[in-house]
């Protein structure tokens, strides 16, 4: 079985380093399901679920697979929704490691 980027583990980002560009992000955007890509710097997704509890339980499988990575998502939490915006702050774009959080945030999704 090929290894998913869900297996990789997340890379502080040190300042200085750059961010991926269009050309190194696309093998590892198609890797990912649903994840759209903005302006080459951020990786956006939505999560459909039933209603606020759902969501807010989504929420609460994230919350320790962010702090085991150490890898924080922007997380906008709605009735019915959850929008995830992944992106290194530090250089203002996109890391491996961005991708490889995407991949631990869907693989968490379908884990109730």
């Amino acid at each position: 079985m090929a290894t998913s980027l869900a297996d990789n583990k997340c890379i502080p980002c040190r300042g200085g380093t750059p961010p991926l560009t269009h050309e190194q992000i696309a093998p590892l955007s198609a890797q990912l399901d649903g994840w759209r890509v903005e302006d080459d710097k951020k990786l956006i997704k939505s999560f459909k679920v039933k209603n606020w509890v759902e969501a807010v339980d989504f929420v609460n499988r994230i919350t320790p697979v962010a702090e085991a990575e150490n890898h924080h998502p922007d997380l906008y939490v709605r009735w019915g929704e959850v929008r995830a915006y992944l992106w290194t702050h530090k250089i203002d774009g996109l890391t491996e490691s961005d991708f490889y959080m995407a991949a631990k945030i869907d693989r968490a999704f379908v884990a109730p």
